[in-house]
Protein backbone atom coordinates (compact mmCIF):
# COMPACT_ATOMS: atom_id res chain seq x y z
CA UNK A 1 0.00 0.00 0.00
CA UNK A 2 1.39 3.40 -0.85
CA UNK A 3 1.46 5.92 1.96
CA UNK A 4 -1.30 8.53 2.20
CA UNK A 5 -0.46 12.09 1.15
CA UNK A 6 0.28 13.37 4.66
CA UNK A 7 3.16 11.31 6.01
CA UNK A 8 5.62 11.78 8.85
CA UNK A 9 8.73 9.59 8.87
CA UNK A 10 10.33 8.23 12.05
CA UNK A 11 14.01 7.45 11.52
CA UNK A 12 14.74 4.49 13.78
CA UNK A 13 18.06 4.54 15.65
CA UNK A 14 17.24 1.45 17.69
CA UNK A 15 14.86 3.05 20.16
CA UNK A 16 12.57 0.87 22.23
CA UNK A 17 10.01 3.67 21.76
CA UNK A 18 10.10 3.97 17.94
CA UNK A 19 6.77 2.18 17.51
CA UNK A 20 5.30 4.31 20.29
CA UNK A 21 6.26 7.50 18.44
CA UNK A 22 4.45 6.24 15.35
CA UNK A 23 1.38 5.32 17.38
CA UNK A 24 1.20 8.74 19.04
CA UNK A 25 1.46 10.54 15.70
CA UNK A 26 -1.29 8.36 14.23
CA UNK A 27 -3.49 9.04 17.26
CA UNK A 28 -3.25 12.67 16.16
CA UNK A 29 -4.65 11.63 12.74
CA UNK A 30 -1.39 11.88 10.80
CA UNK A 31 0.00 8.83 9.02
CA UNK A 32 3.42 7.85 10.34
CA UNK A 33 5.94 5.40 8.96
CA UNK A 34 9.07 3.99 10.63
CA UNK A 35 12.09 3.79 8.32
CA UNK A 36 15.75 2.79 8.82
CA UNK A 37 17.99 5.65 9.95
CA UNK A 38 20.18 5.25 6.86
CA UNK A 39 17.36 6.13 4.46
CA UNK A 40 18.76 8.08 1.50
CA UNK A 41 17.74 11.64 0.55
CA UNK A 42 16.24 10.22 -2.67
CA UNK A 43 14.05 7.81 -0.70
CA UNK A 44 12.96 10.63 1.60
CA UNK A 45 11.99 12.75 -1.40
CA UNK A 46 9.93 9.87 -2.79
CA UNK A 47 8.05 9.62 0.50
CA UNK A 48 7.41 13.38 0.38
CA UNK A 49 7.03 13.65 4.18
CA UNK A 50 5.46 16.59 5.96
CA UNK A 51 7.95 16.05 8.78
CA UNK A 52 10.73 13.84 10.11
CA UNK A 53 11.22 12.57 13.67
CA UNK A 54 14.56 11.16 14.81
CA UNK A 55 14.00 8.46 17.44
CA UNK A 56 16.07 7.89 20.53
CA UNK A 57 18.52 5.02 20.69
CA UNK A 58 20.88 3.14 23.01
CA UNK A 59 24.12 4.35 21.39
CA UNK A 60 26.34 7.33 22.19
CA UNK A 61 27.00 9.75 19.34
CA UNK A 62 30.69 9.41 20.26
CA UNK A 63 30.78 5.63 19.81
CA UNK A 64 32.74 4.54 16.74
CA UNK A 65 29.91 2.41 15.35
CA UNK A 66 27.08 4.69 16.42
CA UNK A 67 24.29 5.02 13.82
CA UNK A 68 24.37 8.25 11.83
CA UNK A 69 21.87 9.42 9.20
CA UNK A 70 22.86 10.73 5.77
CA UNK A 71 24.90 13.93 6.09
CA UNK A 72 22.39 15.89 3.99
CA UNK A 73 19.46 15.12 6.29
CA UNK A 74 19.70 18.39 8.20
CA UNK A 75 20.12 20.46 5.03
CA UNK A 76 16.55 19.81 3.91
CA UNK A 77 13.68 22.21 4.56
CA UNK A 78 11.57 19.37 5.95
CA UNK A 79 10.56 20.09 9.58
CA UNK A 80 12.59 17.79 11.82
CA UNK A 81 12.23 16.82 15.47
CA UNK A 82 15.06 15.04 17.28
CA UNK A 83 14.24 13.02 20.42
CA UNK A 84 16.93 12.06 22.97
CA UNK A 85 19.67 10.44 20.80
CA UNK A 86 18.04 12.25 17.88
CA UNK A 87 18.68 15.58 19.65
CA UNK A 88 22.30 14.69 20.28
CA UNK A 89 22.74 13.77 16.60
CA UNK A 90 21.19 17.05 15.54
CA UNK A 91 23.41 18.97 17.94
CA UNK A 92 26.59 17.23 16.83
CA UNK A 93 25.94 17.08 13.06
CA UNK A 94 24.78 20.70 12.85
CA UNK A 95 27.90 22.11 14.53
CA UNK A 96 27.15 22.07 18.26
CA UNK A 97 28.91 20.16 21.03
CA UNK A 98 27.77 17.00 22.79
CA UNK A 99 29.35 15.79 26.04
CA UNK A 100 29.00 13.03 28.57
CA UNK A 101 26.68 14.11 31.38
CA UNK A 102 28.19 14.28 34.86
CA UNK A 103 24.79 13.25 36.22
CA UNK A 104 23.00 10.81 33.93
CA UNK A 105 19.25 11.31 33.84
CA UNK A 106 16.96 8.28 33.85
CA UNK A 107 13.31 8.43 34.74
CA UNK A 108 11.15 11.38 35.69
CA UNK A 109 12.59 14.89 35.73
CA UNK A 110 11.09 18.38 36.02
CA UNK A 111 11.34 20.09 32.63
CA UNK A 112 11.20 23.89 32.72
CA UNK A 113 9.84 25.76 29.69
CA UNK A 114 11.98 28.75 28.68
CA UNK A 115 10.25 29.60 25.38
CA UNK A 116 6.48 28.83 25.59
CA UNK A 117 5.79 29.09 21.87
CA UNK A 118 6.26 27.00 18.73
CA UNK A 119 7.02 23.43 19.81
CA UNK A 120 6.23 24.20 23.46
CA UNK A 121 3.23 26.42 22.85
CA UNK A 122 0.49 26.08 25.44
CA UNK A 123 2.65 24.32 28.05
CA UNK A 124 2.83 25.51 31.68
CA UNK A 125 6.09 26.74 33.21
CA UNK A 126 7.14 23.18 34.03
CA UNK A 127 6.06 19.61 33.31
CA UNK A 128 7.14 16.13 34.35
CA UNK A 129 9.28 14.63 31.58
CA UNK A 130 10.76 11.18 31.03
CA UNK A 131 14.53 11.19 30.57
CA UNK A 132 16.84 8.41 29.46
CA UNK A 133 20.27 9.70 28.47
CA UNK A 134 23.96 9.83 29.34
CA UNK A 135 25.02 12.41 26.70
CA UNK A 136 23.68 15.92 26.29
CA UNK A 137 24.12 19.02 24.13
CA UNK A 138 26.53 21.45 25.81
CA UNK A 139 26.88 23.99 22.98
CA UNK A 140 24.06 24.99 20.65
CA UNK A 141 24.55 24.72 16.89
CA UNK A 142 24.51 28.03 15.00
CA UNK A 143 20.99 29.47 14.70
CA UNK A 144 19.56 27.45 17.62
CA UNK A 145 18.34 28.67 20.98
CA UNK A 146 17.61 26.76 24.18
CA UNK A 147 13.85 26.56 24.78
CA UNK A 148 13.80 24.40 27.93
CA UNK A 149 15.99 22.99 30.71
CA UNK A 150 16.08 20.63 33.69
CA UNK A 151 18.12 20.93 36.88
CA UNK A 152 20.87 18.76 35.39
CA UNK A 153 20.62 19.77 31.73
CA UNK A 154 20.84 23.41 30.66
CA UNK A 155 19.77 22.56 27.09
CA UNK A 156 16.97 20.02 27.45
CA UNK A 157 15.16 21.37 24.37
CA UNK A 158 16.38 23.49 21.47
CA UNK A 159 14.97 25.08 18.35
CA UNK A 160 15.97 26.75 15.10
CA UNK A 161 12.55 27.99 14.03
CA UNK A 162 13.57 29.46 10.62
CA UNK A 163 15.21 26.14 9.68
CA UNK A 164 12.28 24.18 11.19
CA UNK A 165 14.65 22.08 13.31
CA UNK A 166 13.64 21.17 16.87
CA UNK A 167 14.90 18.77 19.50
CA UNK A 168 13.98 17.40 22.92
CA UNK A 169 16.22 15.58 25.38
CA UNK A 170 13.20 13.80 26.89
CA UNK A 171 10.64 11.43 25.38
CA UNK A 172 7.29 13.12 24.60
CA UNK A 173 5.85 9.85 23.26
CA UNK A 174 5.74 8.02 26.61
CA UNK A 175 2.84 8.29 29.03
CA UNK A 176 5.22 9.37 31.83
CA UNK A 177 5.78 12.73 30.10
CA UNK A 178 2.99 15.15 30.96
CA UNK A 179 1.51 16.86 27.89
CA UNK A 180 3.86 14.94 25.58
CA UNK A 181 1.04 14.49 23.11
CA UNK A 182 0.48 18.27 23.10
CA UNK A 183 4.12 18.77 22.15
CA UNK A 184 3.83 16.29 19.28
CA UNK A 185 0.60 17.98 18.19
CA UNK A 186 2.41 21.33 18.05
CA UNK A 187 5.10 19.77 15.87
CA UNK A 188 2.62 18.11 13.50
CA UNK A 189 0.13 20.95 13.11
CA UNK A 190 1.87 24.24 13.90
CA UNK A 191 5.30 23.36 12.49
CA UNK A 192 4.70 20.66 9.82
CA UNK A 193 1.37 22.11 8.70
CA UNK A 194 -0.48 18.79 8.82
CA UNK A 195 -4.25 18.76 8.39
CA UNK A 196 -4.93 15.51 10.27
CA UNK A 197 -6.89 13.72 7.54
CA UNK A 198 -5.74 10.18 8.34
CA UNK A 199 -8.74 8.32 9.85
CA UNK A 200 -10.13 4.80 9.79
CA UNK A 201 -12.71 5.81 7.20
CA UNK A 202 -10.15 7.51 4.98
CA UNK A 203 -7.90 4.45 5.25
CA UNK A 204 -10.71 2.16 4.08
CA UNK A 205 -11.57 4.42 1.13
CA UNK A 206 -7.92 4.77 0.08
CA UNK A 207 -7.20 1.05 0.50
CA UNK A 208 -10.22 -0.03 -1.56
CA UNK A 209 -9.06 2.18 -4.43
CA UNK A 210 -5.48 0.91 -4.17
CA UNK A 211 -6.52 -2.77 -4.02
CA UNK A 212 -8.63 -2.32 -7.16
CA UNK A 213 -5.75 -0.61 -8.92
CA UNK A 214 -3.30 -3.35 -7.89
CA UNK A 215 -5.50 -6.38 -8.51
CA UNK A 216 -7.69 -5.31 -11.41
CA UNK A 217 -10.06 -8.09 -12.49
CA UNK A 218 -7.82 -10.87 -11.15
CA UNK A 219 -8.76 -13.25 -8.34
CA UNK A 220 -7.11 -13.17 -4.91
CA UNK A 221 -6.69 -16.07 -2.46
CA UNK A 222 -6.62 -15.27 1.25
CA UNK A 223 -5.72 -17.46 4.22
CA UNK A 224 -8.53 -16.80 6.69
CA UNK A 225 -8.03 -17.82 10.31
CA UNK A 226 -11.06 -16.06 11.78
CA UNK A 227 -8.90 -13.72 13.85
CA UNK A 228 -9.20 -9.94 13.76
CA UNK A 229 -6.35 -9.40 11.28
CA UNK A 230 -7.34 -11.86 8.56
CA UNK A 231 -11.05 -11.07 9.04
CA UNK A 232 -10.47 -7.32 8.58
CA UNK A 233 -8.29 -8.03 5.53
CA UNK A 234 -11.02 -10.27 4.08
CA UNK A 235 -13.73 -7.62 4.50
CA UNK A 236 -11.51 -4.90 3.03
CA UNK A 237 -10.69 -7.06 0.00
CA UNK A 238 -14.31 -8.11 -0.44
CA UNK A 239 -15.35 -4.46 -0.40
CA UNK A 240 -12.78 -3.80 -3.11
CA UNK A 241 -13.10 -6.82 -5.42
CA UNK A 242 -16.26 -8.70 -4.35
CA UNK A 243 -16.55 -12.26 -5.68
CA UNK A 244 -12.97 -12.19 -6.97
CA UNK A 245 -11.84 -12.81 -3.37
CA UNK A 246 -11.32 -16.50 -2.51
CA UNK A 247 -10.99 -16.91 1.29
CA UNK A 248 -9.53 -20.27 2.30
CA UNK A 249 -10.18 -21.50 5.84
CA UNK A 250 -7.96 -24.41 6.91
CA UNK A 251 -9.38 -26.36 9.86
CA UNK A 252 -6.26 -27.88 11.40
CA UNK A 253 -8.22 -29.58 14.18
CA UNK A 254 -6.36 -27.32 16.63
CA UNK A 255 -9.17 -24.76 16.87
CA UNK A 256 -11.21 -23.78 19.92
CA UNK A 257 -14.69 -25.15 20.62
CA UNK A 258 -17.18 -24.35 17.82
CA UNK A 259 -14.66 -22.01 16.16
CA UNK A 260 -15.06 -23.40 12.64
CA UNK A 261 -18.86 -23.10 12.78
CA UNK A 262 -18.64 -19.54 14.16
CA UNK A 263 -16.26 -18.37 11.41
CA UNK A 264 -18.40 -19.91 8.66
CA UNK A 265 -21.58 -18.41 10.10
CA UNK A 266 -20.09 -14.95 10.42
CA UNK A 267 -18.71 -14.77 6.88
CA UNK A 268 -21.29 -16.73 4.93
CA UNK A 269 -24.47 -15.69 6.76
CA UNK A 270 -23.58 -12.26 8.15
CA UNK A 271 -21.41 -10.93 5.30
CA UNK A 272 -22.45 -13.17 2.42
CA UNK A 273 -18.86 -14.22 1.70
CA UNK A 274 -18.55 -17.95 0.81
CA UNK A 275 -15.51 -19.71 2.25
CA UNK A 276 -13.41 -22.56 0.87
CA UNK A 277 -13.14 -24.79 3.96
CA UNK A 278 -10.36 -27.39 4.14
CA UNK A 279 -10.83 -30.18 6.71
CA UNK A 280 -7.28 -31.09 7.68
CA UNK A 281 -7.80 -32.52 11.18
CA UNK A 282 -6.92 -36.15 10.37
CA UNK A 283 -3.80 -35.16 8.43
CA UNK A 284 -2.56 -32.84 11.18
CA UNK A 285 -3.22 -35.35 13.98
CA UNK A 286 -1.47 -38.12 12.03
CA UNK A 287 1.68 -36.03 11.56
CA UNK A 288 1.67 -34.80 15.18
CA UNK A 289 1.36 -38.30 16.66
CA UNK A 290 4.14 -38.90 19.17
CA UNK A 291 5.59 -35.37 18.81
CA UNK A 292 6.19 -33.56 22.12
CA UNK A 293 8.85 -30.93 21.30
CA UNK A 294 7.18 -27.48 20.93
CA UNK A 295 9.23 -26.16 18.02
CA UNK A 296 8.78 -29.42 16.12
CA UNK A 297 5.01 -29.11 16.58
CA UNK A 298 5.11 -25.58 15.19
CA UNK A 299 7.13 -26.59 12.13
CA UNK A 300 4.87 -29.55 11.34
CA UNK A 301 1.75 -27.40 11.63
CA UNK A 302 3.30 -24.61 9.55
CA UNK A 303 4.35 -27.05 6.80
CA UNK A 304 1.00 -28.80 6.70
CA UNK A 305 -0.87 -25.51 6.65
CA UNK A 306 1.11 -24.47 3.59
CA UNK A 307 0.41 -27.82 1.89
CA UNK A 308 -3.34 -27.68 2.63
CA UNK A 309 -3.61 -24.07 1.57
CA UNK A 310 -1.53 -24.72 -1.55
CA UNK A 311 -3.68 -27.69 -2.58
CA UNK A 312 -6.89 -25.69 -2.23
CA UNK A 313 -5.45 -22.63 -3.98
CA UNK A 314 -4.45 -24.77 -6.99
CA UNK A 315 -8.15 -25.42 -7.54
CA UNK A 316 -8.32 -21.74 -8.52
CA UNK A 317 -5.65 -21.40 -11.25
CA UNK A 318 -6.98 -17.99 -12.25
CA UNK A 319 -5.91 -16.51 -8.90
CA UNK A 320 -2.91 -14.25 -9.44
CA UNK A 321 -2.59 -12.68 -5.96
CA UNK A 322 -2.17 -13.87 -2.38
CA UNK A 323 -3.57 -11.66 0.39
CA UNK A 324 -2.20 -11.69 3.93
CA UNK A 325 -3.24 -9.91 7.12
CA UNK A 326 0.32 -8.78 7.82
CA UNK A 327 0.49 -5.96 10.39
CA UNK A 328 3.07 -3.21 10.81
CA UNK A 329 4.86 -4.78 13.79
CA UNK A 330 5.54 -7.84 11.59
CA UNK A 331 7.01 -5.57 8.92
CA UNK A 332 9.16 -3.74 11.46
CA UNK A 333 10.33 -7.02 13.03
CA UNK A 334 11.59 -8.16 9.63
CA UNK A 335 14.22 -5.44 9.91
CA UNK A 336 16.82 -4.96 12.60
CA UNK A 337 16.96 -1.66 14.47
CA UNK A 338 19.39 -0.51 11.81
CA UNK A 339 17.37 -1.64 8.81
CA UNK A 340 18.98 -5.01 8.12
CA UNK A 341 17.07 -8.20 7.44
CA UNK A 342 16.14 -10.35 10.40
CA UNK A 343 17.78 -13.75 10.63
CA UNK A 344 14.79 -15.44 12.23
CA UNK A 345 11.27 -15.77 10.83
CA UNK A 346 8.63 -16.82 13.35
CA UNK A 347 7.61 -20.37 12.56
CA UNK A 348 4.02 -19.84 13.70
CA UNK A 349 3.16 -17.32 10.98
CA UNK A 350 0.34 -19.16 9.24
CA UNK A 351 1.23 -18.44 5.64
CA UNK A 352 5.00 -18.18 5.86
CA UNK A 353 6.56 -19.30 2.60
CA UNK A 354 3.39 -19.21 0.50
CA UNK A 355 4.33 -16.41 -1.90
CA UNK A 356 7.59 -18.09 -2.95
CA UNK A 357 6.02 -21.52 -3.37
CA UNK A 358 2.93 -20.36 -5.19
CA UNK A 359 4.40 -17.67 -7.41
CA UNK A 360 1.62 -15.24 -6.51
CA UNK A 361 1.88 -11.49 -6.08
CA UNK A 362 1.32 -10.23 -2.54
CA UNK A 363 -1.55 -8.03 -1.36
CA UNK A 364 -1.11 -6.82 2.22
CA UNK A 365 -3.70 -4.09 2.85
CA UNK A 366 -3.00 -3.87 6.60
CA UNK A 367 0.80 -3.83 6.46
CA UNK A 368 1.06 -0.29 7.83
CA UNK A 369 -1.39 -0.76 10.72
CA UNK A 370 -1.01 -1.60 14.39
CA UNK A 371 -3.38 -4.03 16.13
CA UNK A 372 -5.57 -1.37 17.73
CA UNK A 373 -5.86 0.39 14.35
CA UNK A 374 -6.97 -2.88 12.73
CA UNK A 375 -9.75 -3.09 15.30
CA UNK A 376 -10.86 0.41 14.32
CA UNK A 377 -10.79 -0.56 10.64
CA UNK A 378 -12.78 -3.69 11.48
CA UNK A 379 -15.38 -1.55 13.22
CA UNK A 380 -15.75 0.64 10.12
CA UNK A 381 -16.12 -2.52 8.01
CA UNK A 382 -18.83 -3.94 10.28
CA UNK A 383 -17.03 -6.68 12.18
CA UNK A 384 -19.04 -7.68 15.29
CA UNK A 385 -17.77 -6.27 18.60
CA UNK A 386 -17.12 -9.77 19.94
CA UNK A 387 -14.77 -10.43 17.04
CA UNK A 388 -13.06 -7.05 17.36
CA UNK A 389 -12.23 -7.59 21.03
CA UNK A 390 -11.19 -11.21 20.60
CA UNK A 391 -7.99 -12.24 22.38
CA UNK A 392 -4.92 -13.17 20.30
CA UNK A 393 -4.74 -16.83 19.29
CA UNK A 394 -1.48 -18.51 18.18
CA UNK A 395 -1.05 -19.84 14.66
CA UNK A 396 -0.45 -23.45 15.82
CA UNK A 397 -3.65 -23.21 17.86
CA UNK A 398 -4.29 -25.53 20.78
CA UNK A 399 -1.31 -27.73 19.83
CA UNK A 400 1.01 -25.46 21.83
CA UNK A 401 -1.42 -25.30 24.74
CA UNK A 402 -1.19 -29.06 25.12
CA UNK A 403 2.10 -29.91 26.76
CA UNK A 404 3.24 -33.23 25.39
CA UNK A 405 1.62 -35.25 22.61
CA UNK A 406 -1.36 -33.81 20.73
CA UNK A 407 -4.24 -36.27 20.40
CA UNK A 408 -7.94 -35.93 19.58
CA UNK A 409 -8.85 -36.90 23.16
CA UNK A 410 -6.53 -34.30 24.70
CA UNK A 411 -7.69 -31.62 22.26
CA UNK A 412 -11.31 -32.25 23.18
CA UNK A 413 -10.49 -32.05 26.90
CA UNK A 414 -8.70 -28.75 26.44
CA UNK A 415 -11.46 -27.34 24.21
CA UNK A 416 -14.07 -28.00 26.88
CA UNK A 417 -11.97 -26.59 29.73
CA UNK A 418 -11.01 -23.50 27.73
CA UNK A 419 -14.62 -22.84 26.67
CA UNK A 420 -15.78 -22.78 30.29
CA UNK A 421 -12.97 -20.45 31.33
CA UNK A 422 -13.74 -17.97 28.55
CA UNK A 423 -17.49 -18.21 29.16
CA UNK A 424 -17.09 -17.29 32.84
CA UNK A 425 -14.66 -14.48 31.99
CA UNK A 426 -17.23 -13.01 29.62
CA UNK A 427 -20.08 -13.38 32.13
CA UNK A 428 -18.08 -11.62 34.85
CA UNK A 429 -16.90 -8.77 32.61
CA UNK A 430 -13.25 -9.79 33.06
CA UNK A 431 -12.69 -10.86 29.44
CA UNK A 432 -12.42 -7.28 28.18
CA UNK A 433 -10.02 -6.44 31.02
CA UNK A 434 -7.48 -9.09 30.03
CA UNK A 435 -5.15 -9.13 27.05
CA UNK A 436 -5.20 -12.90 26.69
CA UNK A 437 -6.73 -15.80 28.61
CA UNK A 438 -6.80 -19.53 27.97
CA UNK A 439 -6.48 -22.99 29.46
CA UNK A 440 -3.45 -25.29 29.14
CA UNK A 441 -3.48 -29.08 29.42
CA UNK A 442 -0.51 -30.43 31.38
CA UNK A 443 1.25 -33.75 30.66
CA UNK A 444 0.61 -35.07 34.19
CA UNK A 445 -2.21 -36.76 36.09
CA UNK A 446 -3.02 -36.38 39.76
CA UNK A 447 -5.07 -38.22 42.33
CA UNK A 448 -8.43 -36.78 43.25
CA UNK A 449 -11.65 -37.71 45.01
CA UNK A 450 -15.04 -37.28 43.34
CA UNK A 451 -17.93 -38.56 45.42
CA UNK A 452 -16.53 -41.56 47.25
CA UNK A 453 -14.33 -42.63 44.38
CA UNK A 454 -10.65 -42.12 43.76
CA UNK A 455 -9.78 -40.46 40.44
CA UNK A 456 -6.50 -40.23 38.54
CA UNK A 457 -6.98 -37.63 35.82
CA UNK A 458 -5.48 -34.69 33.93
CA UNK A 459 -4.48 -31.25 35.23
CA UNK A 460 -5.55 -28.01 33.53
CA UNK A 461 -3.79 -24.70 34.12
CA UNK A 462 -5.49 -21.36 33.59
CA UNK A 463 -3.54 -18.44 32.15
CA UNK A 464 -4.76 -14.82 32.07
CA UNK A 465 -2.57 -11.75 31.55
CA UNK A 466 -2.92 -7.99 31.25
CA UNK A 467 -0.84 -6.11 28.69
CA UNK A 468 -0.92 -3.23 26.22
CA UNK A 469 1.06 -4.79 23.38
CA UNK A 470 1.98 -8.35 24.34
CA UNK A 471 5.69 -7.48 24.58
CA UNK A 472 5.47 -7.51 28.38
CA UNK A 473 2.58 -8.83 30.46
CA UNK A 474 1.48 -9.19 34.06
CA UNK A 475 -0.63 -12.03 35.39
CA UNK A 476 -4.24 -10.96 35.81
CA UNK A 477 -5.50 -10.61 39.38
CA UNK A 478 -8.80 -12.35 38.71
CA UNK A 479 -11.29 -12.40 41.60
CA UNK A 480 -10.89 -15.55 43.74
CA UNK A 481 -14.61 -16.28 43.50
CA UNK A 482 -14.33 -16.27 39.68
CA UNK A 483 -11.40 -18.67 39.74
CA UNK A 484 -13.32 -20.89 42.15
CA UNK A 485 -16.33 -20.96 39.83
CA UNK A 486 -14.20 -21.78 36.78
CA UNK A 487 -12.38 -24.54 38.66
CA UNK A 488 -15.63 -26.09 39.87
CA UNK A 489 -17.17 -26.02 36.42
CA UNK A 490 -14.16 -27.61 34.74
CA UNK A 491 -13.79 -30.37 37.33
CA UNK A 492 -17.52 -31.11 37.48
CA UNK A 493 -18.33 -30.78 33.78
CA UNK A 494 -15.20 -31.88 31.92
CA UNK A 495 -14.76 -35.61 32.48
CA UNK A 496 -11.04 -36.35 32.51
CA UNK A 497 -9.80 -33.28 34.45
CA UNK A 498 -9.73 -33.38 38.27
CA UNK A 499 -7.38 -30.51 39.15
CA UNK A 500 -7.09 -26.84 38.06
CA UNK A 501 -4.10 -24.53 38.66
CA UNK A 502 -3.67 -20.79 38.02
CA UNK A 503 -0.48 -19.43 36.42
CA UNK A 504 0.86 -16.33 38.23
CA UNK A 505 3.99 -15.84 36.09
CA UNK A 506 4.54 -12.47 34.40
CA UNK A 507 6.38 -11.79 31.11
CA UNK A 508 9.30 -11.61 31.59
CA UNK A 509 10.52 -13.99 32.95
CA UNK A 510 7.88 -16.28 31.42
CA UNK A 511 6.17 -16.07 28.06
CA UNK A 512 2.42 -15.67 27.62
CA UNK A 513 2.01 -19.03 25.88
CA UNK A 514 3.45 -22.09 27.61
CA UNK A 515 5.15 -23.43 24.48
Amino acid sequence: MSAPQETVLVLDFGSQYAQLIARRVRELNVFCKIVPFKISPEEIRRENPKGIILSGGPASVWAEASPKPHADLFKTEIPTLGICYGMQLMGQMMGGDVSRASHREFGKADFFVDQPQGLLNGLPNSIISWMSHGDYVTKLPSGFQAIGHTENTAIAAMANAPAKKYALQFHPEVAHTAMGKDILKNFLYAICGCKGEWTSQSFVETSVAEIRAQVGENKVVLGLSGGVDSSAAALLLHKAIGKNLIPIFVDTGMLRKNERAQVIEMFEKHFGIPLCVVDGEKQFLHELAGVVEPEKKRKIIGRLFVECFDAEAKKHPDAKFLAQGTLYPDVIESQSAFGGPSAVIKTHHNVGGLPERMNLKLVEPLRFLFKDEVREIGKVLGLPEKMLQRHPFPGPGLAIRILGEVTKERLDLLREADARFIEELEKSGQYSKTWQAFAVLLPVKTVGVMGDERTYEHVAALRAVTSTDGMTADWARLPPELLEKVSNRIINEVRGINRVAYDITSKPPGTIEWE
